[in-house]
């Protein structure tokens, strides 16, 4: 953690922060993203609660320490400065909200701004979606950087973390961080819902680039002939250590189905999926569906990494949350991935937005990639 003496005589920075207060917020209600009205608005009415001030206040006690020499402007209430305040900034808030309900165009319109007021870094929490939006209003005239908090986190604008993202920005602004041309990505949610994987390449961001702290553009496994035979592989190592009496909470993606296709039973391709006894239990559940399901009863979770980025939670399977991670127990998670994958992967990641379960997921685990075969990897 920085020091406040370490920036008392240094130049005064200037940052823009936006908050995308919907970002998030369907997770882990299996409704594949925040984009629509309507299914944000069912979300909220099943109890769900908003993502995205949490994890930008993470981000922002990063730069607690130097809150006196950091020049920060922020939207009025929910986009920004309420969290600010929440935790001792005092920013400097511009335009203006004619409602709490935020659209797309008052996260441009908050984008524009800042970039005529002369910031040097936009720092924003959200999704895909976001950075599209934001992307559309400012181009390539200053760097933006994600604090992670969207239901699709597919572009390499983000940070792993919203404390990475902290830090990537207090390093970027008092160290001179290099920038590079970031992948903006976004999937069409109409789409995803329907089981169809359409990734749209949206154009390029300008992002302060630091390895250690920025997460890659997601992956796509090849569709070659070696790649779907590696799936059958771990597929058929699965399937014949199934437990009877037992929930299998199965992951969304490619390498996922093909356990379920072994089986003959439908999956979801994007979704999370509870099979138990070789039958399908429930189809694309979520967090609440799969935690009835496992009440009192064994359970187990199947996931697959994200291509180069890494991530087994956190990322597009959110309704596989801490809660459910606790009641299954670390133990009775199960890895899978081909070997051309983990050939992408340094290291996996997690971000359940539970530092206690991050931190108990951290250490090494066990990755089928192959029939009866294992590797062992790191988890950060």
């Amino acid at each position: 953690m920085p020091k406040k003496q370490q920036y008392q005589s240094t130049k005064n920075k200037t940052l823009g922060l936006i908050v995308n207060p919907i970002a998030g917020i369907a997770g882990k209600y299996a409704f594949k993203g925040s984009d629509d009205p309507k299914l944000v608005q069912r979300a909220i009415e099943l109890g769900a609660k908003p993502v995205s001030p949490g994890r930008a206040k993470e981000a922002l006690s990063v730069l607690k320490p130097v809150k006196d020499v950091l020049r920060l402007l922020t939207f009025p209430s929910i986009m920004g400065e309420d969290v600010a305040r929440e935790i001792e900034f005092k920013p400097e808030v511009i335009g203006e909200l004619n409602s709490l309900k935020t659209t797309s165009e008052d996260t441009k319109k908050a984008a524009r701004m800042m970039v005529e007021m002369g910031v040097e870094l936009i720092l924003y929490a959200g999704g895909d979606g976001t950075t599209v939006d934001i992307l559309e209003a400012v181009d390539q005239k200053t760097p933006i950087l994600g604090i992670p908090s969207g239901v699709k986190i597919w572009s390499a604008t983000f940070a792993t973390s919203p404390k990475d993202a902290g830090f990537l920005t207090l390093r970027y602004l008092w160290e001179e961080l290099p920038v590079r041309e970031a992948e903006v990505m976004d999937v069409d949610e109409e789409s995803f819902r329907k089981n169809v994987l359409n990734v749209e390449l949206k154009g390029y961001a300008i992002t302060p680039y630091e390895p250690q702290y920025l997460q890659g553009s997601k992956g796509m496994s090849p569709s070659t002939a070696d790649e779907i035979e590696d799936q059958k592989a771990i597929a058929r190592s699965v399937a014949e250590n199934l437990e009877s009496n037992t929930v299998y909470i199965i992951g969304p993606g490619t390498t996922c189905k093909s356990i379920t296709d072994l089986l003959g039973l439908n999956k979801t391709l994007l979704g999370v999926d509870l099979v138990q006894d070789r039958e399908i239990l429930v189809e694309d559940a979520d967090e609440q569906k799969i935690l009835k399901n496992i009440e009192n009863k064994k359970s187990k979770i199947i996931v697959t990494p994200i291509g180069r980025q890494g991530f087994i939670f956190g990322r597009g399977n959110q309704q596989i949350s801490s809660e459910v991670i606790n009641k299954v127990g670390i133990e009775n998670i199960m890895v899978i991935a081909t070997p051309y994958k983990l050939s992408t992967i340094p290291i996996l990641r997690v971000d359940t937005n539970s530092s206690e379960i991050d931190e108990k997921l951290g250490g090494y685990i066990r990755v089928i990639t192959g029939y009866h075969q294992i590797t062992i990897k790191k988890i950060k």
